[in-house]
């Protein structure tokens, strides 16, 4: 799949470095907020062989990234297009894979207010995701298997799987509750209420 497509001065551009990459990246980015990247419309480049695996691994040439730092600062510049995954700077746009979803949710927290439960979760990325309408959650089944795979909405369009054992969390705190005369499991955060299936 990756590079079959390319022009030459594509094929370049996708050969380069990561470090070439990151050094553009740092250029032009101030350490703090997310950058631009809707506002970014370079030409695409090519694809770039990499993959980001459902576990949440991101693996470069069939090795992993190991550097947390990199991918991190990497996963800043997702951008999500129909259904494809690109890698976004100022002057290039290159093509990635995703197995599943481009973040993985590895822990939760739930904060007891006097409005009610506010459940806020984190990704491997260091993403912070406060369950709201803004920032739904959902879950999916497998056709074959009948197996969940729950994901959150973390930004624009960009979402994460809920590792499992953070879904049996939220499950421990699930309630019940009719929906359009079907029953509901599913938990409350900042006055919502979000369904993890029905039963």
């Amino acid at each position: 799949m990756a590079g079959t497509d390319n022009h030459p001065e594509q094929q370049e551009a996708v050969n380069k470095d990561l470090g070439q990459i990151l050094s553009e990246l740092e250029k032009n980015s101030d350490g703090q907020s997310l950058p631009p990247v809707e506002k970014w419309n370079p030409e695409f480049c090519g694809d770039m062989e990499l993959i980001i695996k459902r576990d949440g691994s991101w693996q470069y040439e069939g090795s992993p990234i190991g550097r947390q730092r990199l991918v991190k600062l990497f996963s800043t510049v997702l951008k999500k297009e129909d259904d494809k995954y690109f890698l976004v700077t100022p002057v290039e746009k290159l093509g990635i894979r995703v197995e599943d979803a481009p973040f993985l949710v590895i822990r939760m927290q739930v904060k007891d207010t006097a409005e009610g439960p506010i459940i806020s979760f984190e990704d491997n990325c260091d993403n912070q995701i406060v369950l709201t309408k803004d920032n739904p959650i959902w879950v999916e089944h497998d056709s074959k298997t009948g197996e969940p795979s729950p994901y959150i909405m973390v930004r624009r369009n960009l979402h994460a799987l809920i590792h499992r054992n953070v879904f049996y969390e939220l499950v421990e705190r699930a309630e019940e509750r009719v929906i359009v005369d079907q029953k509901h499991l599913g938990v409350m955060s900042a006055g919502e209420f979000f369904s993890l299936g029905t039963i």
